[in-house]
């Protein structure tokens, strides 16, 4: 995939200006055409390395979080996450807030190609009060670390009935200086098929957009859902650190 993906060209607004700025500067209409193609797509750069090292240090500051799971433990994989708690730091909050208003219209626009309901409203804030008052109102903003040895088994971070159908992960640290392997993979469930696998090399400070749970797909009779999982591979040597973004809470 990483052969066939648009590749991700410097965003219009530099990384000193405000966070909203640099989403806003990505080429969505590439992005949007990946994500159609692949059900993911690789955002310019977002986050400054300075920026990223600070993010990472965040996960030796265990109060900032809710809950740690060991994937071993669970049979996930190997390594272990972090969500944090509803108080998220700025550029946490910041970068959610910046990309919900993108993902939108491509949301809506799947839900119907799809004859789904569109439950998502214009706004982030109103969306989350909504899973709130269905149940799900643990933060679902994770911070992931991975050392030599770790992988993460493939699956779909569908916490209850209320889905938004995208969601991000951002790099923070540098593949092949950092750490090795650690590829993001993702399979997609092809109707009466093999199943298609793709790997995607995570820079530092960009973002990949994917599907949660699964993608438009055009057949002889108009369109039916693309089942896709989400993964990561094993983690040679180094550690390895991502933010994950996702635009529904849990129950």
């Amino acid at each position: 995939m990483t052969d066939t993906l648009h590749l991700a060209a410097p965003p219009a607004a530099p990384l000193g200006a405000p966070l909203s700025e640099r989403v806003a500067g990505q080429d969505w209409d590439a992005l949007a055409e990946d994500l159609d193609a692949y059900g993911s797509a690789l955002t310019g750069p977002l986050l400054a390395p300075e920026e990223c090292h600070a993010l990472t240090a965040l996960y030796d500051e265990p109060e900032r979080f809710r809950t740690t799971v060991d994937m071993a433990r669970h049979r996930f994989g190997s390594g272990t996450y972090r969500y944090f708690t509803h108080d998220l730091p700025e550029p946490v909050s910041a970068l959610r807030e910046a990309f919900y208003p993108r993902l939108l219209p491509i949301a809506r626009d799947w839900a119907a190609r799809l004859g789904r309901l569109a439950p998502w409203p214009d706004g982030l804030a109103e969306w989350v009060a909504m899973c709130h008052d269905a149940g799900q109102a643990k933060s679902s903003q994770i911070l992931l670390s991975y050392g030599a040895g770790d992988w993460n088994a493939l699956h779909r971070d569908v916490f209850g009935e209320m889905l938004f159908p995208l969601q991000v992960v951002v790099g923070l640290d540098v593949p092949g200086t950092d750490f090795t392997g650690g590829e993001f993979i993702m399979t997609e469930q092809r109707p009466r098929a093999q199943s298609r696998g793709s790997s995607t090399t995570l820079p530092q400070g960009h973002g990949l957009i994917f599907t949660t749970r699964d993608r438009p797909v055009a057949g002889r009779r108009g369109w039916s859902a693309g089942p896709m999982r989400h993964g990561v591979s094993t983690v040679r040597s180094g550690r390895r650190h991502t933010l994950g973004l996702v635009f529904h809470d849990a129950a």
